[in-house]
């Protein structure tokens, strides 16, 4: 689970098919939690390897969850109602 050095500069994590769920969600929520700082702050290789990164772990989740929810708000349809509405609020 922690990251290691490749040999060439790069870090990379562990193989996010061999983390269990758990271990998963924690991982997606660490680098959800730092993008911010990554796009702002980070290098171009820093970003890059997050971007690469974010890309297998979110790969990965969605691979296992094909059937997750999905919220009507969250889909094209859902975004046009709430630009033609007065808000986007529940209720209108």
């Amino acid at each position: 689970m922690n990251e290691h050095d490749t040999g060439d500069g790069t870090m990379t994590g562990v193989d996010p098919g061999r983390l269990d769920d758990q271990q998963l969600m924690k991982e997606l929520e660490t680098i959800h939690r730092t993008r911010h700082d990554t796009l702002l702050y980070g290098s171009n290789d820093a970003l890059r390897a997050h971007n690469e990164r974010m890309a297998q772990l979110e790969g990965e989740w969605l691979r296992r969850n094909p059937r997750r929810p999905v919220a009507a708000g969250r889909t094209r349809e859902g975004a046009r109602e709430r630009g033609c509405g007065e808000s986007g609020a529940p209720g209108g």
